[in-house]
């Protein structure tokens, strides 16, 4: 009988997720991505909702880097309302649209795909649930479809973990995929792509090891809290969004994700002591979000650090290190940096006895709609193209 909490058992099949799901994802990524949908394609557009589109932003710089693509991740309403009107007219299968949604049920992106395919866009589903609305409405599946829990685990009902880390794994697949076609990448180095993806999972199980302690001290050392702030660039804001939404999931405290240089212009005059969480891969933009702990550190703020182990110029302006064990190239970080976050909310849940979702109340339930105030799955949908 586990005394962990049930965010705290999910964490735990983190490690055990990737070496499951890594090898069937690239075998479906191969089938969903075809040489002619490879070669053809001059732009991508990643689309999702909550969690699915942080995990689409992480991986925008894989696909630049590994596939020699330009990406770019949008909001589903972003894409569906604002974007899809103005896709550049270059012909068939030069503008990609993978829909991301692991339930493949959510109105906005099964709009953004139908749209998409209108706008003479292709569109990929990326999902993990066969035969759903959005399966359907895409022109074809990448199917990521992630093992059970074990029997004692199911039916909790607890912040998304699993997902999220599966879709990013699914995403890395996809531009590796595409990548290989186009002959960005040469057999050799894309195999040792697939290899790097498989091994984060010792990465993610070092990380958990280490982080879970530290976290579990700071915690407990905010006790009187009223909000987060999680500040990240390039790729790992995509983790920072992820890591602020499972704070708030888990707990209904305000949390927040702010992009480096917007937190220097802004939250910096925050009057409340406000503790503040830094991911960097200690890569492209190092050198700012040092002068940014520096600032930190100069007004009090409560600052730790989620950086790969042995970081110094980071590192010698924060309270606290939570440390990644391993070494990760910054296109994939993402799927790591999020562990510290996701391991914070698992902890304040826990310290101050909330319950996930808060229950769901707090304005979900409201007479004039089944699904309550939010409405995730039966949004109205536009079917034409706004321009």
């Amino acid at each position: 009988m586990t005394t962990r909490s049930p965010m705290h058992q999910q964490i735990d099949t983190l490690p055990d997720l990737v070496r499951a799901v890594a090898q069937p994802f690239d075998e479906s990524a191969r089938r969903s991505f075809s040489f002619e949908v490879c070669t053809g394609v001059k732009r991508i557009y990643l689309v999702g909702c909550g969690d699915s589109y942080h995990a689409s932003y992480g991986a925008e710089l894989a696909f630049h880097q590994l596939a020699g693509i330009q990406a770019q991740a949008l909001s589903s309403l972003s894409f569906s309302r604002y974007t899809v009107g103005y896709l550049p007219p270059t012909g068939p299968l030069t503008n990609l649209v993978i829909t991301v949604s692991v339930s493949g049920v959510v109105s906005r992106t099964i709009e953004a795909a139908a749209l998409a395919r209108k706008a003479g866009a292709t569109a990929i589903a990326l999902t993990g649930t066969a035969g759903s609305p959005l399966a359907q409405t895409a022109e074809s599946t990448f199917l990521t479809t992630v093992p059970p829990l074990p029997d004692e685990m199911r039916g909790m009902v607890v912040p998304g973990v699993r997902s999220y880390l599966a879709s990013q794994v699914a995403l890395y697949s996809a531009a590796i995929r595409i990548g290989e076609v186009r002959g960005h990448l040469t057999t050799a180095a894309a195999d040792q792509l697939r290899a790097e993806l498989r091994g984060l999972a010792d990465v993610l199980a070092a990380t958990i090891t280490a982080c879970e302690p530290l976290v579990k001290e700071w915690a407990a050392k905010w006790p009187t809290a009223t909000a987060f702030d999680f500040v990240a660039g390039g790729p790992l804001f995509g983790a920072a969004m992820f890591s602020a939404a499972k704070l708030l999931e888990a707990t209904g405290e305000p949390s927040m994700a702010q992009e480096t240089e917007e937190w220097t212009h802004l939250q910096y005059f925050v009057s409340q002591p406000t503790p503040t969480i830094l991911l960097n891969a200690a890569g492209f933009d190092s050198d700012r979000m040092a002068e940014l702990a520096r600032a930190a550190q100069s007004i009090s703020r409560p600052v730790v650090a989620v950086v790969p182990e042995g970081e110094q110029a980071i590192s010698q302006f924060v309270d606290a290190v939570w440390p990644i064990k391993g070494k990760v190239r910054e296109c994939f970080l993402p799927l790591v940096a999020s562990i510290p976050g996701e391991l914070l909310a698992a902890e304040r849940a826990a310290m101050l006895g909330t319950a996930y979702f808060r229950n769901f109340e707090g304005g979900r339930t409201v007479p004039w709609s089944k699904e309550g105030a939010s409405r995730i799955r039966d949004s109205h949908m536009i079917d034409e193209v706004l321009r």
